[in-house]
């Protein structure tokens, strides 16, 4: 018998604990994604193809738009938090808040929507919680970007059920130095090249955050160290170090904007850029994600974080972030999602695009 009944299809909470039941930490996803395909080919009003472990499925009614949904399918590894557990209005487990209560939204409207205001496309898609080059939604938009069209759309990231516009774009650096080993007994015949990191790390000390206002969301930029190395052996001066810093950059930055800038910050030293993804503006003039922020409450801020809504702005198409996982709890052993808050999302999700 399928876990994913009719009547679990017909309840965003029911739906939101068989989901989180099934295991798909990341590279697993097979499972959920035939549950997923098996649901939705039961029922007439769409139409899916599936490409490895993402399935993309949609509405073909003729209408003069088209909005996508979209939520990965995997979680990230379980930490004593596997299967889920109901306690009160509150679901415990892996996977409630990033964010497989989001994607079960994505799925109710899939089953419970036959005729909306506008045509629906759904992305189901894997391998989003590790490398950006394994994901299912980054493969489809360099290999099948037909599979993505719309005029608009909603990632169903955890948002505590409020409107995150845009995102940040992410950097990440190696900023090294170079010395002359010797032996330490002899010192001044080298020159120490993790002595040489001491300027890196102050001018990363007196580095001054930008706070920008995007149309009207305030990103708070960031400039950190994650990690630091360097050193061959106890007895030996090194001769090289290095430091991994990460640029969480504001939406009026692109990439090579932000790549100027740490090269500005660390000038004179060796930069290398080992991996990058683009900001996304909020696009919240456009009248499509204007008319989203309405039926979900009008309120609206900033998406501190990197999601898939910049696969979507490389592509053209406006998106925001919206779900009823709480952000603050995502990847941790404690995560939770409230029921009253999936049911709220729910309620603006259908009314959004339901036909009054």
């Amino acid at each position: 018998m399928t876990v994913l009944s009719e009547a679990v299809l017909a309840d965003p909470v029911a739906l939101t604990r068989a989901l989180c039941d099934i295991p798909s930490v990341s590279w697993n996803e097979a499972e959920i994604c035939d549950e997923v395909e098996a649901a939705l080919k039961r029922l007439g009003h769409l139409t899916t193809e599936r490409v490895g472990n993402t399935l993309i499925a949609r509405t073909d009614l003729g209408r003069g738009r088209r909005v996508m949904l979209a939520g990965h399918l995997d979680t990230v590894p379980v930490n004593d938090n596997f299967p889920t557990r109901l306690d009160g209005d509150v679901l415990w487990g892996l996977g409630t808040s990033d964010m497989k209560s989001g994607t079960a939204l994505a799925l109710w409207i899939a089953a419970t929507v036959p005729e909306p205001k506008f045509d629906l496309s759904f992305a189901f898609y894997d391998c989003e919680e590790i490398e950006a080059e394994h994901n299912g939604l980054n493969k489809l938009s360099k290999t099948r970007p037909e599979l993505l069209a719309a005029d608009f759309a909603i990632l169903l990231e955890p948002t505590y059920g409020l409107v995150e516009a845009g995102c940040q774009g992410t950097m990440r650096v190696r900023v090294t130095t170079s010395g002359k080993r010797a032996h330490s007994a002899r010192s001044w015949k080298g020159e120490n090249a993790i002595h040489k990191i001491a300027p890196v790390l102050e001018r990363l000390n007196a580095y001054e955050a930008r706070e920008v206002e995007v149309d009207g969301c305030t990103y708070r930029e960031g400039l950190n160290a994650v990690f630091i190395g360097g050193g061959v052996a106890g007895n030996v001066i090194p001769d090289e170090a290095w430091v991994d810093v990460n640029f969480r950059f504001a939406p009026d930055r692109d990439e090579a904007a932000a790549e100027a800038h740490v090269r500005e910050v660390f000038a004179g030293f060796d930069v290398h850029v080992s991996d990058t993804a683009p900001s996304c503006r909020p696009g919240l003039d456009r009248p499509e994600a204007a008319e989203f922020v309405a039926a979900a409450g009008g309120e609206f801020r900033a998406k501190l974080g990197w999601t898939d809504v910049a696969r979507f702005a490389t592509l053209g198409i406006p998106a925001v972030n919206f779900g009823p996982g709480d952000p603050n709890l995502a990847h941790k052993q404690d995560e939770r999602v409230e029921i009253p808050r999936i049911r709220a999302c729910a309620d603006a999700l259908r009314a959004y695009v339901e036909e009054q």
